[in-house]
């Protein structure tokens, strides 16, 4: 099949796929020939995670048209629950490869059932509910990690939930050779750090396929007719709760796979690291990237990820310059002068015009 006979949509989908393929070259060549810092090395998986993160988001946001506020307590589900999976397997699968494979799948499921929970009574009503939701669920999710004790064995898992604060690890009843993996407010201490820059692109690509499919698929038009006029769709038979439903339980599981990711990323991981603050970030990547555009979302994630570390030498000016390089791009992205002349740079633009 030629390039040129190709749909509008594959053939986008297609240069989205190879952007993201030639980036993961040219960073591991640059890696690898030492061309990178060490603190922006240590950034590769993160930034991967936030990419998949924003892209995810985008679907629930910007496709769906529904605001969630609590992104980063999928994202939280996903890596404590990869962090149990990947502790508990560490003899059952020697492979870390494998293990790692095995714990985002797990953070995914789980992250989708909480997915699931949530929106099967929230996507039913209109208005801001999902957001109001999404936002006590992320805050719900963080005070019951803090209270989360968990250890394994030979005899399995071991769980307890700390509400009173007079339990400890210790009252789990570990074996001498079990593993303590969650400790409460300590969070997940002493986790094997299995994550991978390669493991990260993979889950970019898989991220991308999977919204960009569903964006061009039956299902996909189905949803962003819901967005733009709901009251038209149901009129011509469209389960809305379904097809709502379906992005958002998505836009979950992908965001449980990053969180997966990110967790077995460091050997410490608290659940404060996902609070509300973490999730407002998510939600400017993809405000900042622009409203169903995936490919803004890919660069608004990486380059607000790395900008924080590239201001590092203005010290106490860093998170000032931050803040007005945000307003700055803010306003440049949204003016119609700029976007207009983007628009005629596009390929193919004039054919659609002459067409018109």
């Amino acid at each position: 099949m030629k390039i040129g006979s190709m749909k509008r949509s594959t053939r986008t989908n297609l240069i989205t796929y190879l952007g993201v393929v030639i980036a993961f070259v040219a960073i591991v060549i640059l890696r690898d020939s030492g061309s990178l810092s060490r603190s922006l090395t240590g950034q590769l998986v993160p930034i991967c995670c936030y990419m998949s993160m924003a892209v995810s988001l985008n679907l629930t946001v910007g496709i769906l048209g529904e605001l969630s506020l609590g992104h980063a307590g999928f994202m939280s589900v996903g890596a404590f629950s990869g962090v149990i999976a990947a502790m508990s397997l560490q003899s059952a699968i020697p492979s870390d490869l494998l293990r790692l494979a095995v714990a985002m799948i797990v953070g995914a499921a789980v992250a989708a059932v909480a997915g699931v929970i949530i929106g099967t009574p929230v996507l039913r009503l209109q208005g801001d509910y999902l957001a109001i939701v999404t936002l006590a669920f992320g805050e719900i999710i963080k005070e019951l990690v803090n209270c989360l004790l968990v250890g394994w064995d030979s005899h399995g898992l071991h769980v307890a939930l700390n509400l009173t604060g007079d339990k400890s690890i210790a009252d789990l009843g570990l074996e001498t050779e079990g593993i303590a993996i969650i400790k409460g407010a300590q969070g997940a201490t002493g986790t094997a750090t299995i994550s991978t820059f390669t493991a990260g692109f993979v889950l970019v690509l898989i991220t991308l396929f999977v919204v960009l499919n569903l964006k061009d698929s039956r299902a996909g038009r189905a949803i962003m007719a819901l967005r733009d006029n709901s009251i038209a769709a149901e009129s011509v038979g469209l389960n809305l709760t379904k097809y709502k439903l379906m992005a958002f339980v998505t836009s979950a599981a992908l965001a449980g796979a990053a969180g997966a990711l990110y967790g077995l990323n460091f050997s410490s991981l608290q659940a404060s690291k996902f609070d509300f603050n973490t999730s407002i970030l998510i939600l400017v990547f993809v405000v900042l990237g622009g409203l169903g555009n995936i490919w803004g979302s890919l660069i608004a994630a990486a380059a607000l990820t790395i900008l924080p570390e590239a201001l590092r030498q203005f010290s106490d000016y860093r998170m000032l310059v931050y803040a007005i390089v945000l307003i700055l791009v803010m306003l440049l992205t949204n003016n119609p002068t700029l976007r207009s002349a983007l628009s005629r740079l596009r390929p193919g633009a004039s054919k659609e015009k002459e067409a018109a």
